[in-house]
């Protein structure tokens, strides 16, 4: 077995992993196993650490939503001023990467646990640069500035669990669809239509009374 053919199948193994388990939960050892590999070893042997694994696996996915992604932030920069389109640059890439297949959803899996259990500072540098490159921290900040009415925690918390909640739910749809298909699913263009309302609304409602930083 070739070296190329060794690292791509510990790549859909960790790919599985991660989104199963958890980023930072999942075994490096059942990783090993699951890619037939009997060298203990393999995984640090081939990506040097499990960011180096997860950086690997975040990368498959890059060039696609940089693509789709800058395509409708384009859009948002010609609509200023409107939450809309900002919902569309983080929705509907999420969509189409769930129509891909097992790995498109796996990614939205381990990016939604990213976004929700981390935050840009505290990521690995390596971790945040691939991320970065999909140009979703551009639309989180665009969101950011458009919410400044709202107390600067409120304001970051509503972005991060917003975008977070739209990428898991995209993806926790389409393995439903796999795992249960007895279950009659909203037709695909409703569930869009519905979820970018029900981000529209959680990022537009008005902040809690109270004392806020």
């Amino acid at each position: 077995m070739s070296s190329e053919t060794t690292r791509q199948l510990l790549i859909d193994a960790a790919c599985r992993a991660f989104a199963e388990n958890g980023v930072e939960r999942a075994s490096l050892l059942e990783i090993t196993r699951q890619a037939g590999q009997r060298n203990r070893g393999a995984v640090h042997y081939h990506f040097g650490s499990r960011a180096g694994v997860l950086v690997a696996v975040l990368e498959e996915q890059v060039e696609f939503l940089r693509e789709c992604v800058g395509d409708l932030l384009a859009r948002a920069e010609a609509r200023p001023g409107e939450l809309e389109p900002l919902v569309d640059a983080f929705v509907e890439p999420a969509v189409a990467l769930a129509a891909q297949g097992w790995k498109g959803q796996c990614f939205l899996r381990i990016v939604a646990e990213l976004l929700a259990t981390q935050s840009e500072t505290s990521l690995p540098p390596a971790v945040y640069d691939v991320i970065a490159s999909t140009r979703v921290y551009e639309v989180s900040h665009l969101l950011d500035q458009q919410l400044d009415a709202l107390p600067p925690a409120v304001r970051e918390l509503r972005t991060t669990l917003t975008i977070g909640f739209a990428v898991r739910a995209v993806a926790e749809r389409a393995k439903g669809q796999v795992d249960s298909p007895q279950i009659e699913w909203l037709d695909d263009e409703t569930f869009e239509a519905d979820l970018k309302a029900m981000c529209l609304a959680m990022l537009s409602v008005a902040a809690p009374a109270g004392p806020t930083r």
